[in-house]
């Protein structure tokens, strides 16, 4: 027996295969390889069930429960309920119990009806029928039997059962179209390609007859990477290998469309596919607000503790007397009597913990999610965010950063697609010193001129004419567009051989502009059939080059090529790309020439791109194409080993010219900025972009002004002098005018002094960011940091993916710990999306893989402005009143309980009943205050947006400082005072009646335990709920409802629940105390009262603090309240005069 294949045996199933090898082997068909070609070894692989549900029928609730008890505040609430259940409480333990059902049934109820929905669709998908071959046969069967190794069909509008290599179509060419909506939201319809030897298999019984075995890598979720290769069996012979990448395998989910049908052969399946790969959720982002509620939770918990040491502490002092410890009335038995006091003390510290519990809000936590997910449908609802032209409106992807929008400080923004269109329009091309401008285009027709403007005096010679076409020819071959032939498009092109319209389709508009541009100058792109490309040049003859080898463009080496044979054997190949990573592997052309009109274009805002060539030798093409097919076959390290090649490849060309396309600036783009600059945020623009290109665009977008002084940071800078000089120059120059002080975030645009703007290069960043000789890094990145916070403005161009995360994350992490946005459309730009605090996607034309890793999308720069001055605003405001108000209106609740122990001999006897006790936050306080967080509006929509000052006053977390968190606890200590104090100097002179009641001297009042707390309880609900109504500065139909509809529903179930003999109580206690309290006429006028002198006190604060100190909000608020004023008395006086008139 082989040893080999019984070492591989037991490496698999005993050490288990995803730990030993990072590669599977895929038999097509299940078909064995030939005799001697390698061991067959059967594989496991799952099933093709897709399984997106979290709970099954049996796991549901204990799965459930564990996850909702790993929240901090349910795990305390159920600790507090369970002390209640074991030890003797003075409350019930439905007084926790209630309202920790209540929050822990409504989330359940409300995750397992999502999770029932999971399933539903799950059920649906894995049923759906598929087509698969067997034995030369189509066979049809259930989704989820399908197994990895399976040839599938897949029909024109079918979506992909799994993760498939596509083998053949019915195309020619053997190539089909598919979009992936569902996956990355692209509508556009992107083209594969089958593998070159099974293209032409088309039927079944073709197609059952290979013989063939596939290597590829593990599952990962990666949508645009594979590495893989196929080894195809012919008449025992040697296999024929050939690499497998991402241009031939079809995902789970994709359509297929304009195909008539293909076939494929399954590779993942079921939860191994991408698309249930990318199930997984990104890392949880907090706001930081949330981190200033977790801090204040610790605060009132220690406050908690501190209050139940106090009262444990003085019930044993007063209780060291023995007619205290042991009155008359409540003898201890002989057990409670030798119990240890250590224990007793332990056990009456928990009792008082259970007693003061409520200061601990647990239903914020269900009002805070609520209102969260509840405001974030104000963004999806705004008409003003929607896009008629692409007919897109804003997502919201997560709802936990709402109030993040109200906090940015610091917005990093890419430039192409973001800032400006990404539309590009095709505007010259220089070639050999000389200048073409395309035809002019007037109402859809080409005007009759020559092939285009030579902008030079010398008339270009016959060896520029060759390179000129030369030219031509590269920027029609060195692509990767498809042409669709549809006479229904929008847009059409017409082809000038047919009278066919001819649309080119690419997922770069650069290619297609200058695939359009150098049509109106002559050459015409045809088609891709039977791997020939065809062009018409300007003789209407049409020539055919063979395409050998396609070196893809990639945003590191930032230039593509191609490899084509044309029809006398001559083997070229052509390069464009940006001119930094062009002009060095040039050895010959007009370079100075060229590249002082490349820089000319970029001062102008125009993107360039350079073109140059070399002809190949058929030996030199054989090593190329050896040496290239080495790198893609590979299955290890496959990516380095093609960066190697193309390295290689790339190199000795001879350079024709470059092109200049304009990306027009996106509408309202300037006016954004400038907006967002007035607000104090700090715009950086993070482009891979040339430095000069990249200026001019910041010019036209206001990021840099006339006045304002550039500062470059730049590799050339750098040769010129050390960093470190480079560094303290700058920092020397910032500091001077600001007097040595560092200006704030928010002082970008004082007038008083001078406007710095920053440029620095990727090379330059890499320098500053890389660890020096003794290995420290961090005097360079705080210089940088400290001449980045003197600059209005900050332009990072020919910056890396990586670079720009690591800008983000720079700045993130600085001493102020500044919150962050960054903003993108490509796929480029997703890792600083992720890193930054905020991330949002614009739904652009470079795919919607920014929109997909973002927290929110948005079709068009422009929207920004609305989303954080106006939605943003709104946000911070309304919940960090929430907030404060939840943890006010405890410490009301709670601390008159505290003090009414100080009367009771601290013997935990409860001020409130249990129902005032579980419903005061379930009920009589929870909605007004859930309302106001939705609805609330200090200042107009309109003033917010005209006024974008206004974002400063709410800057740093200004609502949620110490000192505001201090002043609401006070204010909510003052009110309990009064609450308590008021009510018990009206109930101090008490005589017992003849029948045994207390009576009040003075008031001649009913007086007993449930009185006074009842007493306590309705001031305190009337003070809170009235409290948030003169916070109120919006006032709706809604709030009036809810403001004044829970006060009514307090009293009516206080009348209800003391009105009636309630036949499931075993205690009657409350019974007629709240009706018998309302018959006094005394007790009426002390609830005003004590209502009036709470309130009194933050009345005056906000006069005094509105008149002596007011902010930029509240001076807008008076001077609207002024206006409003003026124009209703203008509005009495002309109908006063116009009723005297007659």
């Amino acid at each position: 027996m082989d040893c080999s294949l019984v070492r591989t045996l037991v490496h698999r199933y005993c050490a288990g295969e995803e730990n030993w090898v990072d590669s599977r082997t895929i038999y097509v068909g299940h078909r064995e390889p030939p005799p001697g070609a390698e061991a067959y070894i059967p594989q496991r692989h799952p099933d093709n069930r897709i399984v997106s549900s979290k709970y099954t029928f049996w796991n549901f609730i204990p799965k459930n429960l564990f996850e909702q008890f790993r929240r901090i505040a349910n795990f305390y609430f159920l600790i507090i309920f369970l002390v209640q259940l074991i030890i003797d409480t003075p409350t019930s333990p439905v007084t926790s119990g209630l309202p920790l059902f209540f929050v822990i049934t409504v989330t359940a109820i409300k995750q397992g009806y999502e999770d029932w929905l999971r399933h539903k669709a799950d059920n649906a998908m894995n049923q759906c029928p598929v087509h698969f071959i067997q034995h030369g046969k189509l066979v049809r069967k259930q989704s989820r039997k399908l197994r990895v190794g399976d040839i599938v069909m897949v029909k024109e509008d079918e979506t992909f059962p799994c993760d498939l290599i596509f083998l053949s179509s019915s195309r020619g060419d053997g190539t089909c179209h598919v979009t992936t909506a569902s996956l990355d939201g692209e509508s556009s319809h992107k083209t594969h390609y089958a593998v070159q030897d099974t293209k032409g298999f088309h039927t079944e019984e073709d197609i059952d007859s290979l013989h063939a075995t596939i290597e590829c890598e593990q599952p990962q979720p990666d949508l645009y990477k594979f590495v893989g290769r196929i080894n195809v069996y012919n008449d025992r012979n040697d296999p024929v290998v050939r690499p497998l990448g991402s241009e031939n395998l079809l995902l789970r989910g994709a359509t297929l469309k304009n195909t008539e049908k293909i076939f494929g052969v399954a590779i993942y399946t079921g939860m191994e596919t991408k698309m249930a790969l990318n199930y997984q959720s990104k890392s949880q982002k907090r706001s930081a607000v949330e981190k200033s509620m977790n801090v204040f939770l610790i605060v009132y918990l220690c406050i908690l503790i501190s209050k139940a040491l106090i009262n444990t502490v003085l019930k044993y002092v007063w209780q060291s007397k023995p007619f205290r410890d042991e009155p008359w009335y409540n003898q201890k038995t002989e057990s409670e009597r030798q119990r240890n006091l250590f224990l007793r003390a332990f056990t009456d510290f928990l009792a008082f913990m259970v007693l003061f519990n409520y200061i601990i809000p647990v239903s914020m936590y269900v009002t805070v999610e609520m209102q969260k997910f509840l405001g974030s449908y104000f963004i999806t609802w705004d008409e003003e965010m929607f896009d008629e032209d692409t007919g897109e409106g804003p997502l919201v992807n997560t709802s936990d950063l709402n109030e993040e929008l109200g906090q940015v400080e610091y917005i990093f923004t890419d430039k192409t697609g973001t800032l400006t269109e990404n539309n590009m329009e095709f505007k010259e091309c220089c070639i050999e010193g000389h200048v073409y401008v395309p035809h002019a285009v007037c109402n859809g027709q080409v005007l009759p001129s020559t092939s285009g403007i030579d902008m030079i005096d010398s008339s270009p010679g016959a060896g520029t004419r060759e390179r000129e076409e030369l030219f031509f020819r590269a920027l029609c071959l060195c692509h990767t567009i498809q042409v669709k032939d549809d006479d229904d498009v929008d847009g059409p092109r017409k082809s000038p051989d047919s009278g066919k319209s001819c649309v080119y389709i690419s997922s770069s508009p650069d290619e297609v502009a200058l695939v359009e541009g150098v049509q109106r100058l002559g050459f015409t792109y045809l088609r891709l059939k039977d791997n020939y490309m065809e062009i018409l040049n300007r003789e209407n003859d049409v020539e055919r080059f063979e395409l050998l080898e396609i070196l893809s463009f990639d945003s590191v080496r930032r230039r593509m090529s191609v490899i084509v044979k044309s029809a006398t054997g001559e083997i070229y190949l052509f390069c464009k790309g940006a001119d930094s990573s062009v002009f060095p592997r040039v050895i010959e052309g007009k370079v100075e020439q060229i590249r002082a009109r490349v820089e000319r274009n970029a001062v102008e805002g125009l993107r360039t791109l350079c073109v140059a060539y070399k002809r190949l030798v058929p030996e030199e093409y054989e090593g190329v194409c050896a040496l290239l097919q080495a790198a893609k076959v590979a299955l290890q390290d496959r990516e380095r080993k093609l960066a190697e090649a193309y390295e290689q490849v790339e190199k000795d060309l001879i350079l024709l010219g470059a092109t200049a396309v304009e990306d027009r600036l996106q509408e309202k783009a300037a006016d954004t900025i400038e907006a967002l600059q007035k607000a104090g945020i700090k715009v950086w623009v993070l482009t891979g972009d040339k430095m000069e290109t990249a200026a001019a665009t910041c010019y036209a977008c206001k990021l840099f002004r006339r006045n304002t002084q550039l500062l470059e940071l730049t590799t050339k800078k750098i040769e010129e002098q050390s960093l470190h000089d480079v560094l303290f120059e700058l920092s020397k120059t910032v500091l001077r005018h600001s007097g040595g002080l560092t200006r704030d975030n928010f002082s970008g645009l004082s007038a008083d002094m001078q406007d710095y703007g920053l440029i620095i290069d990727g090379a330059a960043l890499s320098l500053i960011m890389k660890p020096r000789e003794d290995g420290s890094c961090g005097n360079y990145r705080e210089l940088f940091l400290e001449i980045c916070r003197n600059c209005s403005a900050v332009l990072c161009c020919r910056m890396a993916p990586l670079q720009k995360a690591q800008i983000v994350k720079l700045i993130k992490l600085s001493k102020e710990h500044p919150i962050t946005l960054a903003i993108g459309d490509g796929a480029n730009d997703v890792s600083m999306i992720l890193e930054a605090h905020v991330g949002i996607g614009v739904i652009g034309k470079e795919g919607r893989q920014a929109a997909r890793n973002s927290d929110y999308a948005v079709p068009k720069f422009k929207h920004l402005k609305k989303m954080l001055l106006v939605h943003g605003h709104f946000y911070y405001i309304r919940i960090s009143e929430l907030v404060q108000y939840f943890f006010y209106k405890n410490v009301c609740f709670i601390f008159p309980q505290f003090l009414y122990q100080f009367f009771c001999g601290f013997s935990q006897q409860t001020l409130y009943d249990t129902a005032y006790l579980t419903l005061y936050n379930i009920s009589f306080t929870s909605l007004p205050i859930l309302l106001y967080s939705l609805m609330e509006q200090h200042v107009s929509i309109d003033t917010l947006r005209r006024d974008p000052s206004l974002y400063r006053d709410i800057a740093k977390n200004a609502l949620l400082r110490w000192r505001v968190f201090i002043y609401w606890t006070f204010l909510g200590v003052f009110d309990a005072l009064v609450f308590f104090f008021g009510a018990y100097f009206m109930f101090e002179n008490t005589t017992v009646t003849s029948n045994g009641q207390i009576m009040t001297t003075n008031t001649h009042m009913i007086f007993g335990n449930w009185t006074f707390g009842t007493l306590v309880f309705t001031v305190m609900v009337f003070t809170v709920t009235l409290k948030l109504a003169l916070d109120t500065h919006y006032w709706t139909w809604i709030n009036h409802f809810v403001i004044w509809g829970s006060l009514l529903f307090y009293v009516v179930f206080s009348l209800l629940w003391g009105g009636i003999v309630w036949p499931f109580l075993n205690y009657q206690r409350m019974y007629y105390v709240f009706i018998q309290m309302l018959s006094s006429g005394p007790a009426w006028l002390l609830i005003i009262l004590l209502i009036t002198v709470s309130l009194l006190p933050d009345v005056l604060k906000k006069v005094l603090c509105r008149q002596l100190w007011p902010s930029a909000t509240e001076r807008v608020q008076t001077k609207n309240q002024c206006f409003s004023v003026e124009q209703s008395t203008i509005f009495m006086l002309s109908q006063t005069s116009s009723s005297l008139s007659f």
